[in-house]
């Protein structure tokens, strides 16, 4: 198991980036990846209060998560040999910090500026250029420092998109379990039941989490935290994503960038909870609490989109098996499925 041996979550914790590198014995360089946007918002402090604790810092910019992003990222750790690579930004930037530093083998520190989905704590990286559109394993951050002053700044929608990342789990989980009676497949109950945990939350404090409350912004970053451990704890990203993720997946291989990844797993998990005959009438109704997109309209999608995703889900990865795959849906039980939880 990989687990993050710091987590900082809190109302200016960037402050202190500095004590905490030396902390976990990163006294001499570090190497910070960001965007433009995200080194003006958090990475030229990261790289300010680094310096006056006598360090050498060198910043990389990236604006994608492509492969090439990835490639072009390991060739400066080769060059540079930092003790420590900082990946400061959205999920894009994490992502190729996170999958660079584990191909050389150097430790990674997590300093999320938004919180739209789990991979700000999770092992894996979802970068594009890979034959898969799905998560690859990388490592864990050894450390996660969520400035939640930082984190309210950005774009409402992103913390929403969290929400629908974390919602997934209810379906995410009953999935593995069907894996596990049905296949035999590996189960843990512990890493399970952390990312129920997660959901759960969401649920209970859906009515605090609005833009202007610090306590509601906190419990969303905490939740996608415990899902990035789930995830390390299971070894694979089974806790956190199941047929509600190859749903999202193939929503955006038909329609490309026309939503965000947590609210396409939202709308998908509507859907996968009616299939495992869940509440899934409590999701949508929590979901549409939060402002968080609850139909194809809302996606911005045809409803074409959403059957042909329906339909293809299933083979985006035929080794992962869940209620899909059980069910083996025809054209009419998905339009049945869409039209009974309104997604269409």
């Amino acid at each position: 198991m990989q687990l993050p041996r710091e987590v900082i979550v809190g109302n200016g914790t960037i402050e202190h980036i500095g004590e905490i590198s030396h902390r976990l014995g990163f006294t001499q360089s570090a190497l910070i990846i960001a965007g433009s946007k995200t080194y003006g918002i958090a990475g030229k402090t990261v790289k300010e209060l680094l310096e006056k604790k006598g360090m050498i810092v060198n910043v990389f910019l990236v604006e994608s998560a492509t492969v090439k992003d990835v490639e072009k990222v390991e060739e400066k750790i080769k060059a540079l040999k930092p003790e420590v690579v900082f990946g400061v930004g959205g999920g894009t930037k994490i992502d190729v910090a996170k999958l660079s530093s584990a191909r050389q083998e150097i430790p990674f520190i997590s300093v999320p500026t938004t919180a739209s989905h789990d991979g700000i704590a999770s092992p894996l990286s979802s970068v594009k250029g890979y034959e898969k559109p799905y998560s690859i394993m990388a490592q864990a951050p050894i450390a996660i420092v969520a400035d939640t002053n930082i984190i309210m700044q950005a774009p409402w929608r992103f913390l929403i998109s969290g929400c629908g990342d974390i919602i997934s789990k209810f379906t995410a989980v009953r999935d593995w379990k069907l894996a596990h009676e049905e296949k035999n497949e590996y189960y843990g109950s512990y890493a399970a039941s952390l990312a129920l945990m997660s959901a759960k939350l969401i649920i209970e404090n859906a009515e605090q989490i609005k833009p202007d409350n610090e306590e509601g912004v906190r419990v969303v970053i905490e939740a996608l935290i415990s899902c990035g451990v789930s995830m390390s704890i299971a070894g694979s990203s089974r806790p956190c994503s199941g047929s509600e993720h190859l749903f999202a997946h193939a929503l955006d291989m038909i329609k490309p960038n026309h939503s965000m990844h947590g609210e396409r797993c939202g709308v998908g998990t509507i859907m996968m909870a009616y299939l495992h005959r869940a509440n899934w009438k409590r999701i949508r109704e929590t979901l549409k609490k939060l402002g968080a997109p609850t139909s194809a309209n809302e996606l911005c999608v045809e409803k074409k989109d959403v059957m042909k995703a329906l339909e293809i889900a299933a083979t985006i990865r035929p080794e992962r098996y869940t209620i899909l795959n059980k069910l083996n849906l025809n054209h009419e039980t998905c339009e049945k499925i869409a039209r009974t939880t309104e997604v269409i």
